[in-house]
């Protein structure tokens, strides 16, 4: 097991490879070029497998032995018998940093070997350098500094980050038609972390297609800080240690779940 500094250090570490690695890449055509076709099934852009390689290639540095899940490569296990896992994505927010938008990310995740449980979530915005983490048990931080959701109690002066566009459009009018405000940044990680420190009231997602790799930080921190996940019927989000596992996600300031889950329930 890694501790609570460990961890924080070495996520540091990670992220900063990754932001020197894509910097040449930023708002660049030649960043948003596939390559392959990643572990969770979706088209690999350049500037993501530059990313994951810069993070990879500290890792084995590193010398300690861990099981690594990422978006891009799957499953990688260093050394024989591996101290903890790390659940990555690389880079959360592949068109945004392609065309200029400052709002992508690199999010990690450290917990047992077997991804039965995660202790510790950390996420960095690359535009700007924002640090997010926690530890469990210990609480979650924003630059250092202790953060906890909105006290907001009324969904109707909700700003909330919904995604459900598309074939899932019907599952969100509802709320579309009660919440005040409504932000989709293009960086889910970002927006968890977002919920947690308050700056959005809840997150929803009811595509099906979020990944163990896009949420398993972001969870973490939210939790710590107070605020509530579920699924999309308000069970316990149960991460699975799959790249490819879909998940529906609510997560709150835990003031109104309930009153969002039953308007994304009646359809």
């Amino acid at each position: 097991m890694i501790t609570f500094p460990q961890a924080l250090e070495l996520c540091d570490l990670l992220s900063d490879a990754a932001g020197n690695a894509i910097s040449d890449l930023i708002d660049t055509s030649e960043a948003f070029e596939t390559v392959y076709v990643g572990a969770d099934g979706t088209d690999t852009k350049l500037i993501d497998d530059i990313s994951e390689r810069a993070i990879l290639e500290v890792l084995r540095e590193n010398g300690r032995s861990m099981r690594i899940l990422s978006e891009e490569f799957g499953e990688i296990k260093l050394g024989e018998d591996p101290e903890f896992s790390i659940i990555m994505d690389p880079l959360d927010g592949t068109y945004n940093v392609a065309n200029g938008i400052p709002a992508y990310s690199i999010s990690i995740a450290i917990g047992n070997p077997d991804h039965t449980s995660v202790y510790f979530g950390y996420v960095k915005n690359l535009a700007n350098g924002d640090v997010f983490h926690a530890g469990l048990g210990k609480g979650a931080y924003f630059n250092g500094q202790k953060i906890t959701p909105s006290g907001n109690p009324v969904l109707n002066d909700f700003c909330i980050s919904l995604y459900g566009y598309r074939k899932n459009v019907e599952r969100t009018v509802d709320l579309c038609k009660t919440v005040r405000r409504i932000r989709i940044l293009g960086s889910v990680a970002l927006e968890l972390c977002y919920v947690a420190s308050g700056r959005l009231d809840a997150f929803v997602d009811v595509r099906g297609s979020l990944r163990l790799v896009d949420v398993a930080a972001g969870k973490l921190i939210i939790e710590e800080a107070g605020g509530k996940v579920t699924d999309g019927k308000g069970s316990p989000l149960k991460l699975k240690g799959s790249v490819i596992n879909p998940y529906y996600m609510v997560a709150s300031n835990g003031h109104a779940h309930s009153d969002i889950l039953n308007l994304i329930e009646r359809h």
